[in-house]
């Protein structure tokens, strides 16, 4: 199989790093399986504070997340699947208990190769685990309380994760499409996607939704904002009218609609939410 091309989906505050959240990369053997890892670095007492719900944006990537309190003792876990619109997350913490977060980012289209079950109907949903990743789910939950640091937590991981990875599930067709969809910025249509994968377009939407859990057409929508979206934040001279040709929109008003319905914001607006968390933005562009 064909390395897929460099592709880092951004958040809606792709700056944004402190001791309540911060991001690592993976291994070299797992980069195309996952994002990078997220949580707290080490426990934390839970305070009370007055910031707004945090916004999350489509970003083409499914999370397994996991809450330990060390106060009561006790770690619940989620799966997060492929977000097609943008929401809010709530802190849900208890204030004054000791707490933490580690998570594991996997881009959305290989979610599947780590999973027991398909990924069909997962989109904008949330669930337990166990319904998805039973097998990960008894091995590393348990390990939460015990494992105090984030890079603990990540190191523990990436050893279960090695050693499955031999036998993980691949398919050469979801594979080859979704190299085409960002080699091509999400800019090729589905009866072009099809053909170049030799499949019909209904065989091909049939695999996307069994191991990505959405359409190729929503997921190739969904990678162009992406693109776009780290366009306006590292290009200097950022200019809407030549990303509508680079990106294919048809125009202008298409290209402003399709950002606001992912983004739920304009582009100027959006820019000011990420630009208010910037520290060191070369270890977000990479």
């Amino acid at each position: 199989m064909r390395n897929l091309i460099i592709y880092r989906p951004l958040t809606a505050t792709p700056f944004k790093r402190n001791s309540f959240y911060t991001e690592n990369p993976s291994s070299k053997e797992l980069q195309s399986y996952i994002r990078c890892y997220w949580g707290t670095e080490k426990p934390l007492i839970q305070i009370e504070n007055d910031d707004a719900p945090e916004l999350v944006i489509p970003d083409t990537c499914v999370d397994i997340i996991y809450h330990i309190d060390y106060t009561d003792n006790t770690v619940t876990g989620g799966f997060c699947g492929i977000n097609d619109c943008s929401f809010h997350a709530h802190n849900s913490g208890t204030i004054g208990h000791m707490v933490s977060t580690f998570a594991i980012r996997f881009y959305a289209w290989k979610a599947y190769a780590f999973a027991d079950v398909s990924m069909q109907c997962t989109v904008n949903g949330y669930f337990d685990v166990g319904s998805r990743f039973e097998w990960l789910d008894k091995i590393i939950r348990p390990k939460q309380l015990e494992l105090k640091t984030l890079q603990e937590k990540i190191s523990f991981t990436e050893q279960v994760l090695l050693k499955r990875l031999s036998a993980v599930r691949e398919n050469t067709v979801v594979n080859d499409t979704i190299q085409n969809i960002l080699i091509n910025k999400g800019s090729l249509d589905i009866a072009k996607l099809a053909k170049e994968s030799f499949v019909s377009t209904r065989q091909l939407e049939r695999l996307f939704h069994e191991y990505v859990g959405i359409t190729p057409k929503k997921l190739s929508n969904l990678v162009r904002y992406q693109f776009l979206w780290r366009d306006i934040l590292c290009e200097p001279d950022f200019d809407v009218l030549s990303a509508v040709y680079k990106f294919g929109y048809t125009d202008q008003s298409h290209l402003l609609r399709e950002f606001k319905r992912y983004h739920s914001m304009d582009i100027h607006n959006a820019k000011i939410m990420a630009f208010k968390d910037v520290g060191n933005i070369q270890d977000v562009f990479v």
